[in-house]
């Protein structure tokens, strides 16, 4: 029997393009043998649709791609990342010999399509919680090697906090979390759980304990707000689906006790199975949400590649396939909630600011990356824009 091992792929043999689909790989021997090694390209990344319900999607993981690309003989122009994007605009254009770069499409676009995914989920999410807490906890719904990189697309995309360890190396966030059902289940008794996670757990973790084990919920909450009187800093209901029936009768009756009983600095987490509509539904009486799955495994933002234009020796000529605009295009903010979308080098009109990007000249960096904190501001601010605009409008011209 063969020892068992991870099926993951290094960050050398990514960055090698051995993760690439093979027909890329048969691409380039093609040109190569067809002597069309330095035919140059521009080649765009943009969303031709996107999922039903979504008038915007968050674009993410701009920085895995530049790591990626790094050291081949390319340019790379891009939206900042965490930019919040409507249909058909150009997220991000490679420029040069398609023969260096070919074999690195499934990577970039694996990269830029999940995180986008994670991001753009995340943050309707938090739109939907209005202003309260929203706590990542969806790790063990992905391969743990991406670990990192979930919990980035998803701070990125607005949540507050994530629960995974490896976050702290990566990332530079402090982990949240509150308790398992394994705990208190070991212990046998809520209580004693709850009172070696007191005694044994940092002191500036929060208090937050988990009422849903073997009792009612509402009962549950009230014997640990007895127990650890004002350390108490919430409770977590995590209530399984077969026994839910209304979760917000649930959250009020929780708190109709708490509060009746003197304990109304006790505030109340949901989690599982969450998604936005149900946290919509409960951010009146809760406050806080641990969401997981439906921002892990988000409806995907289908962000594809196309070359746009070739280079013939003078000058770029614009060629795409059917259904695809032709030419390269840069992307310009004209005012909250409005991007203008003009040919490559088209002067915009006045009052309208470029974002499109030079992040990449000749596989080198140009641009300062920002932060994680920096991109989830930048996404955050975006949000509020919409939300005050009603939605975001994009306007293609093809010349001015």
């Amino acid at each position: 029997m063969e020892k068992p091992r991870l099926y993951v792929a290094s960050v050398d043999e990514i960055r090698r393009g051995e993760t690439a689909d093979i027909y890329f790989l048969r691409t380039k021997r093609i040109l190569e043998k067809s002597g069309l090694r330095d035919r140059r390209v521009r080649a765009e990344f943009h969303v031709t649709s996107l999922p039903r319900g979504y008038g915007w999607a968050v674009f993410a993981g701009l920085e895995e791609a530049l790591a990626i690309l790094e050291g081949r003989s390319v340019n790379v122009y891009a939206l900042p990342e965490g930019t919040v994007f409507g249909v058909n605009e150009p997220l991000m254009i490679i420029e040069g010999p398609y023969y260096e770069f070919a074999e690195l499409e499934t990577a970039v676009l694996g990269v830029l399509r999940h995180e986008s995914s994670v991001a753009s989920k995340a943050a309707r999410v938090k739109l939907a919680a209005g202003g309260k807490q929203v706590l990542f906890f969806g790790l063990r719904a992905v391969h743990p090697a991406i670990a990192p990189a979930v919990d980035r697309a998803a701070y990125i995309g607005g949540v507050d906090a994530v629960a995974g360890v490896a976050s702290s190396k990566y990332l530079g966030l402090k982990p949240v979390g509150t308790m398992p059902h394994a705990l208190v289940i070991v212990f046998g008794d809520q209580r004693e759980a709850w009172k070696a996670f007191d005694e044994h757990v940092e002191k500036d973790v929060p208090r937050i304990m988990l009422v849903d084990t073997f009792c009612d919920e509402r009962e549950e909450a009230l014997m640990a707000a007895r127990l650890l009187g004002d350390r108490l800093w919430g409770v977590r209901l995590d209530t399984p689906s077969s026994r839910r029936g209304s979760m917000r009768r649930i959250v009020e009756e929780v708190r109709w006790t708490l509060d009746l009983h003197g304990y109304k600095h006790v505030k109340i987490i949901v989690s599982g199975g969450l998604d936005e509509d149900s946290v919509r539904e409960l951010r009146d009486v809760a406050d806080a949400f641990g969401v997981g799955t439906s921002i892990a495994f988000p409806p995907s933002i289908d962000i594809s590649m196309d070359i746009v234009e070739v280079d013939y020796g003078s000058g770029f000529t614009p060629r795409t396939k059917r259904g695809k605009l032709p030419g390269a295009k840069m992307v310009y903010r004209c005012g909250p909630c409005r991007h203008l979308v003009l040919p490559f080098g088209v002067q915009p009109p006045s009052g309208c600011e470029p974002l499109t990007k030079l992040y990449m000249k000749d596989g080198k960096i140009v641009e300062k990356l920002p932060d994680i904190r920096e991109i989830r501001e930048y996404v955050l601010k975006q949000l509020s824009e919409l939300e005050k605009c009603g939605g975001l409008q994009v306007e293609f011209r093809a010349s001015l």
